[in-house]
């Protein structure tokens, strides 16, 4: 009975640690920042859109919050993307400007 409790105590903190944009695609996460993202940010923020990421005073702070702006910009524009591009795209972002790492 203790082992039991044990290993599901410890896979519970496995998966509490786990990332949190499961096995979502960045590459394919890029493809979907660079058809419908990158104009509208170069528009306004100039250069290639990369700025509204690094900006000092940016609205996302955490990974939940990153996944959660990509689904606010996802419903906003109605680009109809399924959960899993959803998380590719928060991935990709993640890997390629916050680094966020819980």
């Amino acid at each position: 009975m203790i082992k039991q409790v044990f290993f599901a105590c410890l896979l519970m903190c496995n998966i509490a640690h786990a990332e949190p944009y499961g096995n979502a695609d960045a590459a394919a996460g890029k493809t979907l920042v660079v058809k419908n993202c990158i104009s509208c940010h170069a528009h306004s923020f100039g250069g290639d859109g990369s700025g509204i990421y690094v900006r000092n005073d940016r609205k996302v702070k955490t990974s939940k919050g990153l996944v959660a702006q990509v689904r606010t910009c996802n419903t906003m524009l109605g680009l109809k993307w399924f959960e899993e591009e959803e998380l590719n795209v928060a991935k990709y972002l993640n890997q390629s400007y916050y680094k966020f790492t819980e």
